[in-house]
């Protein structure tokens, strides 16, 4: 179903307040209610608000500037999902995603026109030229490589530097998701992998990825990591493990085999 662009109103059930990529809350982790969001569309403090009925909530993006809400906490996004239930999870990953998507969608990439939301789906429409352009999502992988009693797990340079986690990449043109895993593996730690499962997905609003879990074993090869994309790579045994993904996330269930 269509969204709701910028209404008056906030009479759904869930009220998603962002910056970036924090989530706003009030007591004991509860969402804001709805006049909270209504305070900020009058001081003008919102970049920009939608609702989205057939989900029952509405989202909304405090500009950068502005002060934080009276009565309300930032939480990194991260935090919340470890905090919460799956689906509660994956509905505010849909609310960040999808706002995300009507910043980076304004403009027609065919021919310039300033694009506006489709009265019947979850798109934005060109009135010049018709075309539609739906929510973009890019597929990732992220395996768990095993070799007997150890898993291998990374600390990488663009994400939580003082974690340990799973190898994970984009899907490039033209390939399938299990020659992804092997591809990824072997650039960044120059590992060759056997017997590829796979295992789960997850929506990550980072900002707008589709996250598919495999398990592989380790087949052959020394570890030398790619120095642009890793900070380190090491085996450790299963009941020796460093500092971890946190729940909520797909490295987690991989490392901690928290799959339903």
């Amino acid at each position: 179903m269509a969204l709701i662009d910028n209404p008056s109103d906030f009479i759904y059930e869930k009220n998603y307040l962002f910056r970036e990529n924090s989530i706003y809350t009030i007591a004991d982790g509860q969402l804001p209610a709805g006049s909270i969001l209504s305070k900020c569309r009058e001081l003008q403090a919102a970049d920009d608000w939608f609702s989205e009925p057939e989900y029952n909530y509405t989202a909304m993006e405090l500009n950068r500037e502005e002060a934080e809400p009276a009565g309300c906490t930032a939480m990194p996004l991260r935090e919340y999902f470890a905090a919460n239930t799956k689906e509660e999870g994956a509905a505010a990953a849909r609310a960040r995603t999808l706002l995300n998507w009507r910043r980076t969608t304004r403009y027609c990439p065919v021919c310039g026109t300033k694009l506006m939301s489709c009265s019947i789906f979850t798109a934005r429409e060109c009135g010049q030229c018709g075309k539609q352009y739906f929510p973009r999502i890019e597929p990732c992988i992220i395996v768990l490589i095993s070799r007997g009693d150890e898993i291998l797990l990374a600390r990488h340079r663009q994400r939580n530097t003082d974690i340990y986690t799973c190898i994970a990449g984009f899907i490039e043109s033209g390939e399938s998701a299990e020659q992804a895993v092997i591809r990824e593996i072997k650039e960044e730690t120059n590992l060759n992998v056997k017997n590829v499962r796979y295992c789960g997905s997850q929506g990550w609003p980072f900002p707008d990825q589709l996250m598919l879990a495999y398990r592989a074993e380790y087949e052959s090869g020394e570890i030398r990591i790619q120095q642009e994309e890793l900070y380190e790579v090491k085996w450790f045994k299963r009941n020796e493990l460093p500092p971890t993904a946190r729940p909520g996330s797909m490295g987690y269930k991989l490392i901690h085999g928290d799959f339903d």
